[in-house]
């Protein structure tokens, strides 16, 4: 007997359902990211003596410019034939038959860090505003400023808010991106998603969840014949290289459900489900799944023990995160130590060159997302990462030239 070095995780993604509607752990988390961000931005311009009526401003162009833009950029960037295959996909976050809420399936960090970038320009340099008379709010067209006038009273305006260019808004807000980078990081890690590559060292873990879900099925499905599963390490067996791992499946059918029908159930649906889980366990192909069924006539029960073998892996997410909350509490020291005599570009050129550089170096421990990537010296991830990178090397450069803040 020995102990074997991995984790297993069959934590369940979701929190609870209401009909075709789930609350899954990664939308809870991403939206407290902006809840968090939000609070602290208000402390942020509390401090500096800044309209904290602009931080509710702030708060909706980030979440509208993150969702539209890691949406688009993983489109553009991993999966473009949607575009033409099924346009309808892209911003529906659910499907019709059956109908299901799915939540937006794909987001690129990316697309979203463009977004950001894009919209931060222009809340930077324009003031949207509306008015039903169908008048400016200032009363006026001051020289120096485009004013746009729609029939529905819209006004875009050019206007540099004071103390707030695209610099030191941007200073300010990569803070609260990298605090929000981490908890949607650990909603994907709730997910199972963005999987490591297979590793047998001390932090591999076994992303078993999504083989588990798959075995209890529907729960409103009256031919639906399992009431649960648990997993544990098979320790009476040795790893093998590459991640493999010997793990037992525990499969409690409900009461009443005769043997031999158990039985078939782990020679056929099982099999499938293994199979078609090959991203998580490695159940060979030929041959047949090595199981035993016992029958408890207290409880009129069967359970079936499964012995199958698991795919340890980097926690790539786990990775990000940490490293996000790392950066968070490095750039807060910065604004903390100089607050409005910041200097522009300082806290954006830093988060930049380290954010985008461990995401370069994270890509190596990664699987790739699309198989299009396999056959590129670098995958997407890193052929997007150095162009940033290489701007925030300029931007930071810059703010030691010339360190003084408009602010």
């Amino acid at each position: 007997m020995h102990s074997l070095n991995y984790i297993i995780w069959n934590g369940s993604p979701e929190l609870f359902s209401i009909g075709p509607v789930t609350l899954r752990w990664y939308g809870l988390l991403f939206a407290l990211g902006f809840l968090i961000s939000q609070q602290i931005l208000y402390y942020m311009y509390r401090q500096e003596g800044k309209p904290q009526n602009d931080v509710d401003t702030l708060t909706i162009f980030m979440v509208v410019a993150t969702i539209l833009g890691a949406r688009l950029g993983h489109i553009i960037f991993y999966e473009p034939e949607i575009i033409w295959q099924n346009p309808v996909s892209i911003f529906l976050p659910f499907e019709f038959s059956p109908f299901r809420f799915t939540g937006l399936q794909g987001l690129a960090s990316h697309g979203g860090a463009i977004g950001i970038l894009f919209a931060l320009w222009v809340y930077a340099n324009y003031s949207i505003q509306f008015s039903k008379s169908g008048v400016s709010p200032n009363g006026k067209g001051s020289e120096g400023k485009i004013k746009n006038k729609t029939k529905h009273g819209v006004f875009i305006e050019k206007q540099v808010r004071p103390g707030q260019n695209y610099l030191q808004v941007l200073d300010r807000i990569v803070i609260v991106v990298a605090l929000t980078g981490a908890l949607i990081r650990f909603g994907n890690y709730f997910n199972s998603e963005i999987l490591g590559q297979p590793t047998n060292g001390p932090t591999g873990i076994v992303f078993i969840s999504r083989v588990t879900e798959s075995i209890k099925g529907d729960p409103a499905d009256p031919n639906n014949i399992v009431q649960s599963v648990t997993v544990a390490k098979n320790n009476d067996l040795p790893e093998s290289a590459n991640g493999r791992v010997p793990i037992k499946l525990f499969i409690f059918f409900k009461p009443g459900i005769p043997e031999p029908n158990a039985q078939y159930f782990c020679r056929s649906d099982l099999k499938k489900i293994l199979y078609y889980g090959s991203e998580f366990v490695d159940e060979p192909v030929d041959g047949f799944v090595t199981y035993k069924t016992i029958y408890d006539e207290k409880n009129n029960q069967v359970m079936a023990r499964v012995n199958t073998i698991g795919i340890a892996r980097h926690p790539a997410q786990l990775y990000e995160a940490i490293s996000c909350i790392l950066l968070f509490i490095f750039l807060f020291a910065i604004w903390n130590h100089y607050k409005r005599s910041l200097p522009e570009g300082r806290i954006f050129g830093y988060f930049m060159i380290i954010l985008w550089s461990l995401r370069f170096a994270y890509e190596y421990l990664k699987e790739n997302q699309v198989p299009f990537e396999d056959k590129l010296p670098l995958n997407m991830g890193q052929i997007l990462s150095i162009p940033l990178v290489i701007i925030g090397i300029f931007i930071l450069i810059r703010s030691y030239r010339t360190p003084q803040s408009n602010s």
